[in-house]
């Protein structure tokens, strides 16, 4: 099945103070009562740009696990705009399985749209290729249909680190250079923010998704940081990667975009108790310029 839709506006945030009189974002009551309601458990939403080769595997796999699992739930895929039949990906599948047909406007964009659509009570999302045992999906699925907490981030390094497939140097090195970036602009206990699965209570997603506002692979970062500013109560599962196929991140073509948006995001949203002061760990060089402190 699929369904057609435009891209979901943000709505500018209000902000109160906490007990230390740092500025915090205020949840907004009344705006989860104007959607839909829930009427199912569990949303897995696949956020796909020309897609087609991949998708009909994972979704068979998906299928297969969420069966086992005895819970009610959808899977949406998000489609970014694709030029391949990406579209009709979830022809098929039955009707748990839909596609949100969306103008190209990037990653950010269609999973905000599609969690801003979605009416399970838990929402999550993760990657096209799922690259991730399913196990974490499921435990994030416990800990919040538990209570427990209300966010929950896949995190490879959170507890023991595990994979079952070896990372291309060049993958592992910009990921590490990335999390440095992220742990002085975000959180230096959430780091691994590019790790592609993440789960939300109804409440959280629509707290932070109706307030992100970028488009690009930088949303992570952002989602991360407007959980924090929220007060949401979070934990990180640790993943094991089982599928490292072709990212659809460009290093040359992203890597400036993703740190300028982290930059905006920061300025934008302020400092919270769990991130790093601007300053904090950086020095200057000889020349007097800023540097990262050794």
């Amino acid at each position: 099945m699929t369904v057609l839709s435009t891209e979901a506006t943000p709505t500018s945030p209000t902000q109160s103070r906490d007990a230390g009189n740092r500025p915090m974002l205020r949840r907004r009551g009344p705006l989860e009562a104007a959607l839909a309601p829930t009427d199912h458990e569990l949303t897995v939403i696949i956020p796909a740009y020309n897609e087609q080769s991949r998708l009909p595997r994972s979704l068979a796999t998906l299928a297969e696990f969420l069966d086992a699992s005895k819970i009610d739930y959808r899977v949406l895929v998000a489609d970014d705009g694709s030029f391949d039949g990406t579209s009709r990906s979830t022809d098929g599948f039955g009707p748990r399985f839909s596609t949100l047909c969306l103008r190209h406007g990037g990653k950010g964009c269609a999973v905000r749209t599609a969690m801003l659509a979605a009416t399970g009570q838990v929402v999550a999302f993760t990657d096209a290729d799922l690259p991730y045992e399913l196990t974490a999906l499921r435990q994030g699925y416990d800990w919040i249909h538990q209570s427990v907490c209300e966010v929950v981030l896949g995190a490879r390094r959170a507890g023991t680190p595990a994979a079952v497939v070896h990372r291309r140097l060049v993958r592992k090195l910009a990921t590490l250079t990335f999390k440095e970036v992220v742990k002085r602009l975000v959180s230096t206990e959430l780091c691994d923010t590019q790790c592609g699965l993440k789960l939300f209570s109804r409440r959280a997603a629509i707290e932070i998704f109706s307030r992100s506002r970028v488009d690009g692979f930088a949303f992570d970062a952002e989602v991360i940081l407007l959980a924090l500013r929220l007060g949401l109560t979070h934990r990180r599962v640790s993943v094991t990667l089982i599928n490292e196929q072709t990212s659809t991140v460009s290093l040359m073509r992203d890597a400036l975009p993703m740190l300028l948006d982290l930059i905006r995001v920061r300025i934008r949203l302020g400092r919270h108790p769990l991130m790093p002061r601007f300053r904090e760990g950086w020095g200057r060089l000889p020349s007097g310029r800023p540097g990262l402190a050794a």
